[in-house]
């Protein structure tokens, strides 16, 4: 009964654009009512290892889920499906090519999206729209297939926990990068994915707040005049061949950062004390942040995690 529930909710929520935006409307806002009461009581950390299946693009990436791997030590299992800015929609419907796909899931950990998600075989499954937000919400219907993607996992088992990673954009964004991120939580990320997709009785979604936390150890980091080399936004993300600056994929270091976000909240763990010395993918040592930076990478991502009741974790 509770997988047709689910099911059922998650139909319902599919054609929100068709339906027009009166009943995107309703279901926002009886996603918001519910997000109250669900938000409200913090999830049950985990006893043990977790599998996580990993869902997305490229701000996924193969270095991040091993890194968090390595983080979370013996017992932690990944895998993924992968795209060039694919969005949600893009992995979920069968006749549409995800972009770059064979590039992306060349690798051991690739299995197919909708076989994993639907063989109850994870723990936690992490969604991850692509950017800019904006344009997966006016075009890909990020609401609907959010629900999908989460009334899937949650049918297949009971128990499953899914998560909506909360990435961020283009670091020359026009409107500021700070901005942005600051603005979008609560307009986009919430109010026109997280809270619709919940609807009145859809399965529970919590978030990962990657964004956030990039925000606010930039702060940080601006605060102190500077640490271990990391001064500005820009220290986190790549370089391209040419020399210029990559402005939205993350270096090691932004990837370390945002596995230890996905350490707390799936583990309900600080990540204070944890190593900085990890390795990529491919078995390559990655660039790891200094000391100190690393210690206020973690107190930071702490600190987000436990004030976000969306993450589940107890503040």
């Amino acid at each position: 009964m509770a997988n047709r529930r689910f099911l059922l909710a998650g139909l319902g929520l599919v054609g929100l654009s068709a339906l027009g935006g009166g009943m995107w409307l309703w279901a926002r806002n009886a996603g918001a009512r519910r997000a109250q009461s669900l938000y409200a009581t913090p999830l049950d950390a985990p006893d043990g290892p977790l599998r996580v299946y990993h869902l997305g693009h490229s701000l996924v990436g193969q270095d991040m889920p091993a890194m968090l791997a390595q983080l979370a030590g013996e017992g932690h299992g990944y895998e993924s499906q992968l795209g060039w800015g694919a969005p949600l929609k893009d992995h979920w419907e069968p006749d549409i090519e995800v972009n770059g796909f064979e590039a992306s899931n060349d690798h051991p950990r690739y299995r197919d999206a909708r076989e994993a998600v639907g063989s109850g075989d994870y723990d936690a499954v992490v969604l991850t729209e692509m950017v800019e937000i904006t344009d997966a919400i006016a075009y890909f219907d990020s609401a609907a297939y959010t629900a999908r993607w989460a009334t899937l996992a949650a049918g297949a088992r009971e128990g499953t926990r899914v998560y909506l990673y909360e990435t961020w954009h283009h670091t020359d964004d026009p409107k500021g990068w700070l901005r942005r991120i600051d603005e979008d939580l609560e307009a986009q990320w919430l109010g026109k994915i997280l809270y619709p997709a919940l609807g009145s009785d859809g399965p529970a979604i919590h978030l990962i707040p990657a964004g956030q936390v990039m925000a606010a150890f930039v702060r940080a980091v601006e605060e102190r005049g500077g640490v271990d080399g990391i001064s500005a936004v820009q220290d986190l993300f790549a370089t391209q061949d040419d020399g210029t600056p990559d402005t939205i994929h993350f270096n090691d270091i932004g990837a370390y950062l945002v596995a230890l976000t996905h350490y707390a909240v799936l583990y309900h763990r600080s990540p204070e004390g944890l190593p900085q010395a990890l390795m990529r993918a491919d078995g390559t040592p990655a660039v790891a942040p200094g000391a100190e930076a690393a210690a206020v990478m973690q107190r930071v991502v702490w600190d987000v995690v436990r004030r976000m009741p969306q993450t589940g974790v107890a503040g």
